[in-house]
């Protein structure tokens, strides 16, 4: 810290102005946010390891196939596609209409898309997703949106 003890002109008891700028405060106060920044960026930076397939363009002429989707409502209720299915028939049932879609693919190897309405119960949706994952269905992407 400066002081200014006297001045150019003036009585015994004035002061002159002290333009000197205190630099302490605002050092301790980056070092403070530096301190926080530090400890704030490890956790926000962990990778999340993603399986996303390449983009390729439709052949000419050929249609893309449509996605087999699971969709699950707030009651309960539990359809693949348009076709009513049960927690307990679930992987069956999708091996069955896997196969039927693309039999040169086996089930487990083929992606599979689950939409849920917004008031199901977290843990409905869970057991549909350890029942899929139980089953060797790895292949799973969440829909949010309409396709």
């Amino acid at each position: 810290m400066a002081a200014k003890l006297s001045s150019g002109g003036g009585g015994r008891f004035t002061l002159g102005q002290n333009s000197d700028i205190n630099v302490t405060p605002f050092v301790d106060v980056m070092l403070v946010l530096l301190i926080i920044f530090m400890v704030a960026l490890p956790p926000a930076t962990e990778s999340i390891k993603l399986d996303l397939p390449p983009a390729q363009p439709p052949k000419n002429g050929e249609k893309p196939k449509e996605p087999v989707v699971i969709n699950l409502q707030a009651g309960g209720a539990l359809f693949i596609g348009e076709k009513a299915s049960a927690l307990a028939t679930l992987s069956a049932d999708l091996s069955r209409i896997l196969t039927a879609d693309d039999p040169t693919l086996p089930p487990t190897q083929q992606r599979v898309y689950i939409r849920a309405d917004r008031h199901v119960r977290y843990g409905d949706f869970m057991s549909v997703m350890n029942t899929l994952q139980g089953n060797g269905f790895y292949q799973v992407a969440l829909i949010n949106e309409e396709i």
